[in-house]
């Protein structure tokens, strides 16, 4: 084991501070990883407070972090897909089993025995595993994506979970070229499903609460934006939409998005309300359309994904904040005040 610098809250109500934490030396199969960049992501703040207690609850000390970028420093003896000064990223996900039905179809987030990048059991070191607040971090090769030396690696960062997060659901839907398409909301995961939408070709729609928006959403690539609480404005749209991106966190009502769609239309979710939703049976009966689920994406798919950024010019708008802001840019996550995502650059680890 070796020691590396981070930053980790004690408890859900403790601030995260500078903090020493413990990593596994290099095994044959592992990449050793010095991070530049990580991303940051609700989920973290949400982990962090132990907010999702019912669902995962949080063992402390806590690394938050999913949305990394880095540098390759040391592979182990049977590495051969990445080599010393690779440029890298390590996502949401760090081991699974290999074996299940859900490894054998690319799709290992759905792994039963998936392990996070934090707040999992380490299966290396006892405990849980720590994330990309961190000035390093070992993963095993097979977790480890490539990323395209064309993008800047503090926008990229979150494309390892807001990326392949919008992504993946308009994929796994279908062509969407000359499709109209929706995203409601425009935050850190909207803005992304933006400019992917409108990089398949799409005609894109942005629902937002906020006339404010406007102006950023179609510079970020919508062609139109609908002021969702302008009930003249919904209406002019109605069952008009082949496809919705549902970005929202916060409670609201879906059925108000059901009523866009078109014959066969679907809306995903990738945001998670707290409370149920309940949703009108005859929404969708009339119309045959549908309501589905996404989380992340597998590992193939995120190297598609990524792959595509490369080739599209794709990346995250970003504020890079150095390590030391992360309490205050938490708060300010939580008041919607960032365009659209806070990227930590870790070299402040260094210097704080």
């Amino acid at each position: 084991m070796y020691q590396a610098k981070a930053f980790s809250a004690a408890s859900a109500n403790d601030p995260l501070a500078p903090d020493t934490i413990q990593r596994r030396d290099t095994t044959d199969r592992d990449v050793r990883i010095e991070i530049l960049f990580c991303g940051v992501c609700h989920s973290d703040l949400h982990t962090v407070r132990d907010e999702w207690n019912s669902i995962m609850p949080t063992t402390y000390p806590c690394v938050p972090g999913h949305e990394i970028v880095g540098r390759v420093v040391e592979v182990g003896s049977a590495v051969t897909a990445y080599k010393a000064g690779d440029l890298v990223g390590v996502g949401c996900l760090v081991d699974s089993d290999h074996t299940c039905d859900a490894c054998k179809l690319d799709v290992e987030q759905f792994c039963p025995n998936g392990v996070f990048t934090y707040n999992a059991p380490d299966k290396h070191l006892g405990g849980v595993t720590f994330g990309g607040y961190s000035e390093s971090i070992v993963v095993d090769e097979t977790f480890v994506l490539r990323i395209p030396t064309n993008l800047d690696p503090a926008g990229a960062a979150p494309l390892l979970c807001a990326g392949i997060t919008t992504y993946s659901p308009m994929r796994r839907w279908g062509d969407i070229k000359g499709k109209k398409v929706g995203v409601v909301g425009l935050g850190g995961l909207g803005h992304m499903g933006v400019k992917f939408a409108r990089a398949f070709g799409a005609h894109v729609v942005v629902f937002t609460t906020s006339p404010g928006k406007k102006e950023d959403a179609l510079r970020l690539g919508a062609h139109e934006v609908i002021i969702s609480t302008d009930a003249e404005q919904m209406q002019q749209h109605a069952g008009t939409f082949d496809f919705i991106l549902d970005t929202i966190s916060a409670d609201h009502d879906i059925n108000a998005y059901v009523g866009m769609l078109g014959l066969d239309g679907n809306i995903t979710l990738v945001g998670a309300p707290e409370k149920p939703m309940p949703v009108s049976a005859f929404a969708l009966l009339f119309g045959r359309k549908s309501i589905s689920g996404s989380l992340i994406g597998g590992i193939a798919e995120t190297q598609e994904m990524l792959d595509f950024c490369g080739e599209h010019g794709i990346t995250s708008d970003v504020e890079v904040i150095p390590i030391q802001k992360i309490n205050e840019a938490y708060e300010r996550m939580l008041k919607s005040d960032v365009k659209y995502r806070f990227s930590i650059d870790m070299n402040s680890l260094q210097t704080g």
